[in-house]
């Protein structure tokens, strides 16, 4: 026997005609089935005037089959507000705040996928919209699917009609997180929906990075008191200062600086860079940092189709752009936990035998800070003619040595890119400023697309100014090199075995995994001012005990320890997770 598939539900706005069918639902439920409002003549229950309403239609065989309705902040009033008294409504009614109101399937449909749909489009219209908060009535009979989704009950019910309703909210935020912890469900809902909405089906998602400590300092930057206070080791930020030359050359002319805008092509800093690095300067494009540069260049030379050859575990601006941007094909290549995450040349270049059209290798990687020696490199990119292009990222590669670089030979090559970040080596993280060194074919077509003024003015000549300090910024690799090791031996002292002997300015370590996770030590920490990042989710292989921790200064360094040994000697606290009967998105 044939078993036939289930129709396709489609999920679009209600349209003039779509939106008729909707007010006959309202009638057939809410005047006939439920008792709530008077039969009318010609069966149609509109909305009353002073509610404005959305709604998401969900149609069969071009047929309405169940709505949902969604009132913004600039409507008169909500629907709730009819039924309870302000003082009954303990949930801020403000700007951010929208009302998902009357779900409604077919009878025939109920219990089916068709509310499940429904729900969730309503939920990703307003976070599109910019809701913050989501405030409803729900019936008691469904009241159980509403709170898996993260609502939570605020104690206030009332009888309409046949129906019991209880009053609920959720911030989106709380909702977002409990879809992504179901995201294999959500993946299965969208298999089954034919989404119709201007909106897309999940919310694009931004690439994780630390800096969660300007949370403690404030993003807006009214106080920044709490500079001095606060660690911020989950980010690669250069424990030491810039060099004075670079300091100097801002300060001294800051007020012009900032009132002036800066050279068109950023020409001057692209010269600097060709001159210090031995290369033509028509093989050097500047950008407005790394990111900038990834961004200008993936989405020019790939799409859809292309194939990638990544690292796991590596930077994870990576993984985003190739996934969630460009939605490429992108294969892992896996760096094995038990072998201290080295790399395998043999494997890889098997591997890239293949053929890619883009092959990222960051070196040193993050977040191991190991790296692989430039004479390696070079063996494997002579064997790599199956890859279009090979883009190497030398964020960290002064702290293994200015002669590591590939530069030199990339300018040579038909196929390599070199992407270096200032921030990192050059104490520069706040300016944004990078560059790409390649043959000049390569970069001729990103220069047409770089947009003029990309590369600040503060940023272009801090930067060259440092490109010339060559002398101090060794003298600090060096220093670096010393307060990385007598971290590690801290952490060997805290009963941390697991240790990654990277080379840059970063250690990766693994916590016992009998103890708390990442994530709750982490959070411990945070609580006493100490921000580390959780590396748990950099890399599909990294467990959920990993943790990186950047290098300070001698004294930061014994601080951070003393914080993580109390924070370690803490009680095990197992990790609650989400329920695994959670049926509300069940296709």
């Amino acid at each position: 026997m044939t078993q036939t598939s289930s129709p396709r539900i489609s999920i679009a706005v209600a349209n003039t005609s779509r939106q008729q069918a909707v007010y006959r639902m309202r009638h057939e439920v809410y005047a006939v089935e439920l008792g709530q409002h008077e039969s009318l003549p010609g069966g149609s229950l509109p909305d009353a005037t002073d509610v404005k309403t959305v709604y998401i239609a969900a149609c069969i065989g071009g047929k309405v089959v169940g709505f949902v309705g969604i009132t913004p902040p600039n409507s008169p009033c909500f629907s709730l507000e009819k039924r309870l008294s302000p003082s009954e409504i303990p949930v801020a009614l403000d700007d951010h705040t929208f009302e998902i109101r009357a779900l409604t399937t077919k009878q025939s449909l109920r219990g089916s996928l068709v509310a499940a749909s429904l729900m969730y489009a309503a939920f990703r219209w307003v976070e599109a919209h910019g809701g913050k908060r989501i405030v409803s009535i729900g019936r008691r009979e469904v009241l159980s699917m509403y709170l898996r989704l993260g609502f939570k009950q605020a104690g206030r019910t009332f009888e309409y009609g046949a129906v019991t309703y209880e009053l609920i909210s959720a911030e989106i935020s709380d909702v977002a997180a409990r879809l992504q912890r179901l995201h294999s469900k959500v993946d299965r809902l969208e298999t089954r929906l034919d989404w119709k909405l201007d909106i897309a089906f999940q919310s694009p998602s931004e690439c994780y990075h630390g800096g969660v400590f300007f949370d403690a300092i404030g993003d807006q930057f009214d106080d920044m008191s709490k500079v001095d206070t606060i660690i911020n080791a989950d980010v690669l930020d250069a424990w030491f200062p810039p060099a004075d030359e670079a300091q100097d050359a801002i300060r001294n002319q800051l007020p012009w600086i900032m009132r002036t805008s800066p050279p068109t092509r950023a020409a001057g800093f692209e010269k600097t860079i060709a001159e210090v690095r031995g290369v033509n300067q028509n093989s050097i494009l500047a950008g407005g940092g790394s990111s900038a540069l990834i961004f200008l260049a993936f989405g020019h030379w790939l799409n859809r189709s292309s194939k990638v050859l990544i690292l796991d575990p590596t930077y994870g601006e990576y993984a985003h752009i190739l996934d969630q941007i460009i939605q490429c094909k992108t294969e892992r290549f896996h760096l094995d936990r038990t072998n201290g995450y080295r790399l395998d040349l043999e494997a890889l270049s098997k591997k890239l035998a293949e053929g890619f059209d883009l092959f990222v290798w960051v070196n040193p990687n993050s977040p191991t800070g190991l790296h692989v020696a430039k004479a390696d490199v070079e063996a494997v990119l002579k064997e790599a003619s199956r890859c279009k292009r090979v883009w190497i990222d030398e964020t960290y590669i002064e702290y293994a040595g200015r002669e590591e670089s590939l530069e030199s030979f990339a300018v040579q090559s038909e196929s390599i890119i070199i992407c270096k970040s200032m921030s990192k080596v050059y104490a520069l993280s706040g300016m944004r400023a990078a560059y790409l060194c390649a043959s000049p074919h390569q970069l001729e077509p990103l220069r047409v697309l770089t947009p003029p003024w990309s590369v600040g003015l503060p940023a272009q000549i801090a930067a060259t100014h440092a490109l010339h300090a060559t002398d101090y910024y060794n003298m600090r690799y060096q220093q670096t090199h010393e307060l990385r090791e007598n971290l590690v031996k801290g952490l060997h002292r805290l009963g941390i075995l697991e240790i990654i002997p990277g080379v840059a300015n970063f250690v990766l370590f693994h916590i016992p995994a009998g103890g708390n996770s990442a994530a709750f030590v982490v959070k411990k920490c945070q609580e006493q001012g100490l921000f580390l990042r959780d590396a748990s989710g950099v890399g599909s292989v990294m467990g959920n005990h990993a943790i990186r921790i950047a290098v300070k200064d001698q004294e930061t360094n014994q601080r951070m320890l003393r914080v993580l040994k109390e924070v370690l000697s803490k009680p095990v606290k197992g990790d609650k997770g989400e329920s695994q009967q959670d049926g509300a998105l069940n296709p």
